[in-house]
């Protein structure tokens, strides 16, 4: 996929909370190397290297644009253009944090299970997920590209399967972690209406609908889905409406 850093920005805010409050319960006082995988535009690298000024942070991403938009933040930071379904790490790191990258990686339990057993005795494997296939946005995703003119372009399923459970992380994890803590969120983020939750899902969620559509259907496809999401998110007493995101978290300390 094409990914936008400014398009992705544009709820810097937002989708930094998550990979603040994941951090937050990291339990390392001063670890030495840190990877961020799936750094994006380095806005969840910025926040470790704020927590730990000392250690040496590699951030990786499959994105070109995203990592520029990362080296011109951030940079004294190591970025490198990888992937993390395949990427191994040369020597073992004290913590490897992802902020919602894994939903985009098939069967990733056993890259999970791999990034754990690669971190140091007592170093930590800590992501965070978006759970959120089976909200209303991405209902009406799927719905909006079914209806149109473009149906037969979405044949095949769109790239993005749903997440294990918290079961099934927990007993991945389990025969490698020392201790495995896990929670879910659901965040209500306050929008200024309807369009400005489909800006943000244009910067994540929308991306391989937009990328199965020719440049002329994309305005018409937005435009259905517009209406989809005004009829399910009515206005607030302000005119503002309320985003739902779910998303689940886990920090596994390695054994």
């Amino acid at each position: 996929m094409t990914w936008s850093p400014a398009q992705y920005l544009k709820f810097e805010d937002e989708r930094s909370r998550p990979a603040a409050e994941l951090l937050a319960r990291v339990p390392l006082t001063d670890p030495r190397r840190i990877a961020d995988v799936g750094c994006g535009p380095g806005n969840s690298t910025a926040l470790l290297a704020a927590r730990y000024p000392d250690a040496t942070l590699v951030g990786l991403d499959t994105s070109p644009d995203m990592l520029a938009a990362a080296r011109k933040r951030l940079p004294k930071v190591a970025f490198i253009e990888a992937s993390v379904a395949t990427w191994g790490p040369d020597s073992p790191f004290d913590l490897i944090f992802a902020n919602a990258v894994f939903q985009w990686v098939p069967d990733h339990l056993g890259v999970l299970a791999r990034l754990l057993e690669s971190c140091q005795p007592g170093g930590v494997l800590a992501i965070q997920v978006p759970d959120n296939l089976g909200e209303p946005t991405h209902r009406l995703m799927a719905d909006a590209a079914l209806a149109g003119p473009w149906r037969n372009r979405f044949e095949a399923p769109v790239a993005r399967e749903a997440i294990p459970t918290p079961d099934a992380y927990y007993d991945r994890l389990r025969p490698l972690a020392a201790s495995i803590d896990i929670w879910r969120v659901t965040y209500h983020h306050v929008l200024d209406g309807p369009a400005a939750i489909v800006e943000w899902l244009k910067g994540t969620g929308l991306l391989p609908y937009l990328e199965r559509l020719e440049a002329g259907e994309r305005e018409a496809y937005l435009a259905d889905y517009l209406e989809r999401i005004a009829a399910s998110h009515p206005p607030l007493i302000d005119g503002k409406v309320l985003l739902r995101f779910p998303r689940l978290f886990v920090v596994a300390t390695r054994g």
